[in-house]
C-alpha cells in the first residue's frame, strides 16, 4: 500500500489530495495546524497529524508520532499568499518572512525531519506544491513577498534534488495552475479536482530523469 503525507490537508488542494488518494487505497496521513477544526479531513477516514511547518518542536512530533513509518509520496503543500502590502512601494517586511517561513523554509524543514522515513519508502518522492508566479523568467511583477518566497523554494527543491539524487529521493517541482481555492479565488479557471488529478499523473510519471524539473499540472516545463 501506497503510504502518502500531505501539509496543509485541511482546504484546498491538499484536502483534494487526501480525497483522492484515500479513494485510491492509498494510506494518506493528512497535516495541518489545528486537526480539532479539520472536519473534511476527518470525514475522509484518513490519518490526521498535528504540524505548523514553521515550527521546529511540531515537526519534530510528527517525526516521533511517525517513528520508522515509511513514506512513499511526500506532499509539501502548506502554503500562505503573504501580507497585504508586498509590491515595489510598499512592504510588510514582518509578513515577508512569515510568507517566506511558510513558502521557503517550511518544506525544507519537513523534508529535512522525514528524510529517512523517504527513504524507507518504496517510491521516495518528495513533492513540493510551488507557483509559476515564481518564475523570474516568466514574471509579470507584484506580489513581491509571494513571488520571492516560492522562488526561493524552487531553488532548495532543486538543491534536494541534486543533494538527494545518491539516497534514491526524486523531487518533484509542481505548478498546480490557477486554481479555485480560497487562495486562487472564485475567478480560477482550474476546478482542484482537476488540478490535483494532473498533478497526481505527474507525481506518478516522476523518475530520476525528471527530478528537479520544474513542471505545471499539464507536465509543461517552466521557465526558471
Amino acid at each position: 500500500m501506497t503510504t502518502v503525507l500531505i501539509t496543509g490537508a485541511n482546504r484546498g488542494l491538499g484536502l483534494e489530495f487526501a480525497r483522492q488518494y484515500a479513494a485510491d487505497g492509498a494510506e494518506v496521513i493528512g497535516c495541518c495546524r489545528n486537526p480539532a477544526a479539520a472536519d473534511k479531513l476527518a470525514d475522509l477516514g484518513v490519518r490526521v497529524e498535528q504540524l505548523d511547518v514553521t515550527d521546529a518542536e511540531s515537526v519534530a512530533r510528527l517525526c516521533v508520532a511517525l517513528a520508522d513509518t515509511p513514506i512513499d509520496i511526500l506532499i509539501a503543500n502548506a502554503g500562505f499568499y503573504g501580507p497585504e502590502a508586498q509590491d515595489a512601494d510598499l512592504a510588510d517586511f514582518d509578513g515577508f518572512i512569515e510568507t517566506f517561513r511558510i513558502n521557503s523554509l517550511g518544506p525544507l524543514m519537513v523534508a529535512q525531519a522525514l528524510k529517512l522515513n523517504l527513504m524507507g519508502g518504496r517510491d521516495k518522492k518528495l513533492v513540493v506544491i510551488t507557483s509559476k508566479m515564481g518564475s523570474i523568467s516568466d514574471s509579470s511583477g507584484g506580489f513581491l513577498a509571494y513571488r520571492s518566497s516560492k522562488a526561493a523554494l524552487n531553488m532548495i527543491a532543486h538543491g534536494l534534488a541534486l543533494a538527494w539524487k545518491k539516497n534514491g529521493i526524486k523531487v518533484a517541482i509542481l505548478h498546480p495552475g490557477w486554481v479555485r481555492t480560497d487562495m486562487g479565488g472564485s475567478s480560477a479557471p482550474q476546478s482542484v479536482s482537476e488540478s490535483v488529478s494532473g498533478l497526481r499523473d505527474r507525481i506518478a510519471e516522476l523518475w530520476p530523469g525528471s527530478s528537479g524539473h520544474f513542471i505545471d499540472y499539464q507536465g509543461n516545463e517552466i521557465g526558471w
